[in-house]
C-alpha cells in the first residue's frame, strides 16, 4: 500500500498552497504516495483558481473520507482562514495561525498512526508569532507535540545529505557544543536516516570545526579532544565513519560520492555549501529559479519532511514558484514511510 502523507499549508500568505497545488497535480505524486492536505479547503480551492487548474477539492474531517485521486485535492478543512481579509505576500497574525494549526493536525494524524509520514509547507516565523504561537519554527513545534527531547535537523538533496550539531544558536555558543556525545548522537541518526533511504551501509564524513580540521592542533584543541574521540568511538561500533575531515572538503568529496552523509559541526557550516549546491539564482530576472532541497527533523516518533526555502512573499500569488523542493520532499517522505514499514 502507497504511505497517507498529510502535508501541511504552510502559511498560506506564501507560496506553500501554490506550490501544493502544483505538485498534486502531478500524476507522479500519486503514483508514490496517497497525500492529504491539512490546512484551509476555502485557499486551496483560491490557490487552484489562480493556477488555473482543473482540480477539484474534496473537503474532509477524517482520513477515510478521502479519496485520493489525481484531480481532486483532500484536504482536511480546518476552516482557519477569513477569505475577506485575506491577502497573498502580506504577514498576518490570522496566517500564522492558519499555518500552526494546519501543522498540529498533521502530527496528531500522525501520532494516531491515521498517515504514515507528514510534509511541511514553508511557514513565516513573524506571522507565527504574531498568531500567538511563539516556536522557533517547524522543528520545535514538532518536537513539542511529540514530546521529543533528542534530535537533529538534516539537510537532503538527491546527492548531499548534511545533519548538524548545532543549529540556532550563536557562533559562540556552537563551539561550545562541539561535544563527543552529541556528535556520536547526529551521527546515529543520520546512519538510520540513509537506512530509511534505502543505503545498506551508509558512509559518514564527519567535519572538524576548525581550518585545516586543526592541523594536528595548529589551530585548535576541539578535534583532539571531542571530534576524534567520537569518531574512535563509532569505529569501534561498527559505524562506517572518517573525519575529522576539513571542513572546505568534506562537502565537496560528499557531493562526488565519497560520503553517503556529512556531520557538520554548526549551522553555517553545513548550510552553506547545501545552499550553494541547491539554490539557482537567475542574473536576468533578479530572482531565485529554483530552491532544491529538504529539511528533515531526526530524533521524531513520527517522519517530518520540509522544503529548504521559505514562504517566499515577494511572489506569492503570482503562479510562478517552484514546487521542486516539495516534490523531492515528499519522495524523501515516502522512502522513509516505505522503510519503516519494512
Amino acid at each position: 500500500m502507497k504511505p497517507i502523507l498529510a502535508i501541511t499549508m504552510g502559511d498560506p500568505a506564501g507560496i506553500g498552497p501554490e506550490i501544493i497545488v502544483k505538485s498534486l497535480n502531478m500524476k507522479e505524486t500519486y503514483d508514490k504516495c496517497r497525500p492529504l492536505v491539512t490546512g484551509d479547503a476555502d485557499v486551496m480551492e483560491w490557490a487552484v483558481k489562480q493556477m488555473g487548474f482543473d482540480l477539484k477539492i474534496n473537503r474532509i474531517q477524517r482520513v477515510d473520507e478521502a479519496k485520493f485521486e489525481l484531480g481532486t485535492i483532500d484536504v482536511f478543512d480546518l476552516n482557519c482562514i477569513d477569505m475577506d481579509t485575506f491577502t497573498p505576500g502580506v504577514v498576518s497574525p490570522q496566517c500564522g495561525h492558519a499555518a500552526f494549526v494546519s501543522i498540529v493536525k498533521a502530527i496528531e494524524l500522525a501520532m494516531n498512526n491515521e498517515v504514515d509520514g507528514t510534509v511541511t509547507a514553508p511557514l513565516n516565523k513573524e506571522a507565527l508569532h504574531k498568531g500567538g504561537h511563539h516556536f522557533d519554527g517547524h522543528t520545535e513545534i514538532y518536537a513539542h507535540f511529540t514530546n521529543t527531547k533528542k534530535y537533529a535537523m538534516l539537510l537532503a538533496d538527491e546527492f548531499l545529505r548534511v545533519i548538524h550539531v548545532s543549529t540556532h544558536v550563536s557562533l559562540r555558543e556552537a563551539c561550545d557544543r562541539v561535544k563527543k556525545d552529541r556528535i556520536i548522537e547526529v551521527t546515529e541518526l543520520i546512519d538510520d536516516a540513509c537506512r530509511q533511504f534505502g543505503i545498506e551501509k551508509p558512509r559518514i564524513g564527519i567535519a572538524g570545526l576548525n581550518p585545516h580540521a586543526s592541523d594536528n592542533g595548529l589551530f585548535g584543541w576541539e578535534e583532539e579532544k571531542e571530534i576524534i574521540p567520537a569518531v574512535k568511538e563509532l569505529k569501534d561500533r561498527g559505524f562506517l565513519v572518517e573525519g575529522p575531515v576539513p571542513p572546505d572538503t568534506l562537502f565537496a568529496k560528499a557531493r562526488c560520492g565519497k560520503y553517503d552523509g556529512c556531520v557538520a559541526m554548526y549551522h553555517d557550516q553545513g548550510h552553506i555549501p547545501f545552499k550553494v549546491v541547491g539554490f539557482s539564482w537567475n542574473k536576468e530576472t533578479g530572482k531565485m529559479d529554483s530552491a532544491q532541497g529538504v529539511n528533515i527533523t531526526l530524533g521524531l516518533p513520527i517522519i517530518r519532511v520540509s522544503v529548504d526555502h521559505g514562504t517566499a512573499f515577494d511572489v506569492a500569488g503570482k503562479g510562478v514558484a517552484s514546487p521542486q523542493a516539495l516534490l523531492l520532499s515528499i519522495d524523501y517522505a515516502t522512502k522513509m514511510a516505505m522503510n519503516r514499514k519494512r
